[in-house]
């Protein structure tokens, strides 16, 4: 017998859902009695988690398809109008990117909004995922919702929401949109008409002006366009199947640079992803192959990669030896860094550092922590997640503060105060202007700048990865052990192999030895795991689990002063720790998790 619970969700499935192809993969699990599958899909509804959901694309409720975008949007709208007064004067900003869905999806959330009295502002065609924040500043909207998975597989999409001050939500504007979309389950009548959109008034392209603005404000940055003309160095440039090619060979040619070479496997918007599985450019090489055989057919010396929806940024340099250098999210951070407090003491030489502030996040490298004591301005830390950043920004931003950078080791980075999100494009130009700089004003490549940065400021190695795993059970296996660790007498592990650990912190159970009432300054979160530990030799590990992926992911860093330098022993120290962070803390054998792609 089929329990009543799951009875009820199946005849509730196929009394709504109105897409023929869902519709019949429910049909067809009830016919082959296939209750384990039936209640995986039915039973767990998704839950708002990193600004939004992010899930496979698939029948049920734990899944996306037409059906939850259509309960997610009315939850969403409900909440919206219950907190904004002007909903039907402001409007909202939609777009979507290449992926199998987006295109639908984007045109159910304006035809449901619409439908609602509320105004549209719905990108035409494929757009940037920065673009959609960046039309809620320019037309002054409530709110903005974009259809992506960003960096996920192919069978993934996404369903991510911005607020009206142009960053991602954050509590309790999540737990109220989630608790809306409980109150709206059943799809009003006019829910999966989009015909809407043929003919109202109240559906605006924001396509035309966002790109006059936006484009503007890119040459506006600029250092120095001259240098960017007259560079030598030539680009390489991939958008990974995504949305970014014809947007950033527009930043190229506004901003002055001659074309970038184009990797022609991948150039064009595909959202099977057939040259990469995993379309990151934070997977390093297995990622960057096709873009390294352009590179080396047209003598190019640099690489820049957007994920599929160009929001974040890749970088890899041809070093003398011909190998190439793949930077890190923290070694980029630290090369960006380091260029725009560059660029904007040359055009502003009376600032006053005080006002200007810098942000990254706690699993981040430190190194805008070094670079802001040397240099007078501020530096803070977040939660890890530019909803975090973006919204610590528009903080200081109110109090009349400067925030000229914000970064995340995942490569992700905000280069300026518009949005207040990462942003690839930008990301992109800054960094080909720091190479046109360095080639022509320090003649030096980026790798000898980022040896420079580390000598003035202090040296900081880093040792960062993840593995898999959709066993969300072994998870927290791991963690509850790392709680309750084998011969601890506090608990916690007590050494990361010979090192002492000399405090920890744990943000999901709101831990923090080092603070005098043991309770962490930075907001804790029961809904995900994270826990750092503090070594005695000035190393710090972090072990988290991911908002949008099945990853654990493990982070560790040792910092030393400028001259404190011994490279080859700060790299044996963090290997050290990195071997035993997997071994003895993660120990992938034991609860199955799966190596990094290589």
């Amino acid at each position: 017998m089929t329990d009543k619970i799951l009875q009820t969700a199946i005849d509730q499935w196929l009394l709504w859902d109105k897409n023929e192809k869902t519709r019949q993969q429910i049909e067809e699990l009830v016919h082959k009695k296939d209750m384990e599958q039936l209640r995986i899909l039915l039973l767990d509804r998704q839950t708002f988690g990193t600004a939004g959901i992010r899930a496979e694309m698939g029948p049920g409720n734990s899944c996306l398809n037409d059906l939850v975008i259509i309960q997610t949007n009315q939850g969403l709208v409900t909440y919206m109008s219950r907190v904004f007064d002007q909903l039907k004067e402001k409007g909202i900003v939609v777009g979507f990117d290449a992926r199998h869905n987006s295109h639908s999806w984007a045109q159910l959330t304006a035809s449901i909004f619409i439908n609602h009295g509320v105004p549209v502002y719905l990108y035409p065609k494929i757009c940037p995922t920065p673009f959609v924040p960046y039309g809620i500043i320019e037309f002054g909207c409530c709110a903005g919702i974009m259809i992506t998975a960003s960096h996920n597989p192919k069978n993934d999409n996404g369903f991510k929401v911005y607020w009206n001050n142009g960053a991602q939500i954050v509590s309790p504007h999540d737990k109220g949109i989630q608790a809306c979309i409980e109150e709206c389950l059943e799809p009003w009548e006019t829910s999966w008409d989009t015909s809407v959109l043929q003919m109202s008034p109240l559906k605006k392209d924001p396509l035309p002006q966002v790109m006059d603005s936006y484009y503007k404000y890119l040459v506006a940055m600029s250092y120095d366009r001259q240098l960017n003309a007259n560079t030598a160095i030539k680009f390489t440039f991939t958008p990974m199947h995504g949305v970014g090619e014809e947007y950033v060979e527009h930043a190229f040619s506004v901003c002055g640079f001659k074309p970038f070479v184009k990797v022609e496997k991948q150039k064009d918007p595909d959202p099977d992803f057939p040259t990469v599985p995993f379309p990151n450019p934070e997977e390093g090489k297995c990622a960057l192959d096709l873009a390294m055989q352009a590179a080396a057919e047209a003598h190019s010396g640099v690489i820049l990669a957007n994920d599929p929806d160009a929001d974040r940024l890749g970088v890899a340099e041809k070093l003398p030896n011909g190998e190439w250098k793949i930077f890190t999210g923290n070694e980029i951070g630290a090369l960006l860094g380091w260029w725009l407090w560059h660029c904007y003491k040359h055009k502003n030489p009376q600032c006053d550092p005080n006002d200007v502030y810098m942000i990254s996040t706690a699993v981040s490298s430190k190194i805008l922590a070094a670079i802001a004591k040397k240099e007078g301005f501020h530096f803070v830390e977040t939660l890890t997640g530019f909803k975090w950043m973006g919204n610590k920004a528009e903080e200081f931003m109110k109090k009349g503060k400067t925030v000229l950078f914000a970064f995340e080791e995942a490569i992700g980075f905000m280069c300026g105060p518009r949005p207040l999100d990462k942003d690839g494009i930008n990301a992109c130009i800054r960094l080909a202007e720091l190479v046109a700089y360095l080639e022509q004003i320090e003649k030096r490549s980026l790798s000898e700048k980022l040896l420079n940065i580390y000598s003035t400021y202090g040296y900081h190695v880093n040792r960062n990865s993840y593995y898999l795993t959709h066993d969300p059970e072994r998870i927290k296996v791991l963690f509850n052990r790392l709680r309750n660790f084998p011969g601890s007498s506090i608990g916690y592990p007590e050494r990361c192999g010979t090192f002492p650990i000399k405090h920890v912190r744990d943000l999901t159970v709101g831990y923090d030895s080092s603070q005098v009432n043991k309770k962490p300054i930075l907001p804790t979160s029961k809904s995900s795991q994270m826990i750092t530990f503090y070594l005695e030799n000035g190393c710090v590990a972090t072990l988290r689990t991911s908002g949008t992926e099945p990853k654990v992911k493990y982070y560790a860093e040792i910092c030393t002063e400028p001259d404190g330098m011994d490279w080859a022993a700060l790299d044996e120290i963090i290997s050290t720790v990195e071997q035993h962070i997997i071994e003895d803390f993660m120990q992938p054998s034991v609860n199955g998790l799966l190596p990094k792609p290589v």
